[in-house]
């Protein structure tokens, strides 16, 4: 049965003992905020944290790539964007940030210590494209489109170099998933626990969906009857999946199977801070949730935060 719980529990499969030695190093320094401003209009959606305590985050107003320090919720923009959003994110061990680019129909990948931008890709054409997320697998970056049922792939060289724009490779989707017109169709998407394959969400339908990266066939994912209506950011720790549901203000929690084939909704993990959260990212045995604020009109003086779920005690 699903059950609607408080953050302290729903955390629990992140690891408890994992989470204890987290909490025990904390001791010895002072605490990292629960609460991170973003400049003000910013609009965030995506999100990207490595291996240091820094997050990376896109702007769906302009493009901008806004660097913060989780330690003490300091940060700046790193990179000034193109006129066009800054959606899905994802970091690789070179220190590059690849960059979806929502109905710019691009994406782009920069550097995280210059905020260079390396190299950039024309994927989609506008305005029947919605470049929404992006994952990396040893073969390279993966993007989604929530318009047109497509899978777009950027093959990365063993020695790291990124390719040439030519080298885009586009996948059409085949299988089970059916688009929507005019709505949110492939949003998320993550490997599978196995490394084998990936993972989407389908906002509209809150369906998940199995995708064979090498064909581009679908198959929908068992939930034995639930779904997750705006899922939106996914992130897979172990067999947990994570998926946000943005408008619901929750993450729904999902055990999978190795494959990624069948899952269990177990539970959801809800905060009264949620503003409608889009994505999620793991440091330090923490989420952390831009807060996107759709229902609330942009402006140029409207805030923003990032919020961290504090891990069970």
């Amino acid at each position: 049965m699903k059950r609607v719980l408080g953050i302290s529990v729903a955390l629990a499969c992140v690891g408890v003992a994992t989470l204890a030695s987290a909490d025990r190093a904390a001791t010895h320094r002072p605490a990292a905020p629960t609460t991170i401003d973003l400049p003000a209009g910013f609009q965030p959606e995506g999100i990207a944290i490595g291996s240091r305590p820094v997050a990376y985050f896109g702007s769906r107003a302009d493009g901008s790539i806004y660097r913060a320090d989780l330690a003490t919720g300091q940060g700046a923009i790193l990179s000034p964007g193109p006129g066009t959003p800054s959606l899905g994110l994802t970091l690789d061990q070179r220190g590059r940030l690849f960059v979806a680019g929502g109905t710019g129909g691009d994406a782009r990948v920069v550097d995280i210590d210059t905020g260079a931008v390396l190299a950039s890709y024309r994927l989609g054409t506008p305005p029947d494209t919605f470049v929404n997320d992006v994952v990396l697998t040893p073969a390279g970056a993966w993007f989604t489109d929530s318009r047109t049922p497509v899978l777009y792939h950027l093959p990365i060289g063993r020695d790291g170099a990124l390719p040439p724009p030519e080298a885009v490779v586009r996948r059409p989707l085949t299988g089970d998933i059916a688009y929507v017109p005019e709505a949110i169709n492939a949003n998320g998407i993550v490997r599978t626990p196995d490394g084998t394959g990936l993972i989407i969400v389908q906002s509209v339908t809150g369906l998940l969906f199995h995708l064979d990266p090498a064909t581009g066939a679908t198959r929908q994912v068992d939930l034995h009857t639930e779904a997750m209506p705006h899922g939106d950011g996914l992130l897979l720790h172990g067999s947990t999946l994570f998926v946000v549901q943005n408008r619901f203000n929750a993450i729904a929690v999902v055990a999978l199977d190795r494959a990624g084939t069948m899952g269990t909704v177990v539970q959801h993990v809800t905060d009264p801070r949620f503003d409608i959260p889009t994505t999620v990212a793991a440091f330090g045995g923490r989420l952390y949730l831009p807060n996107a604020r759709f229902t609330t009109p942009p402006a140029p003086t409207t805030p923003y935060t990032i919020v961290a779920v504090e891990p069970p005690r």
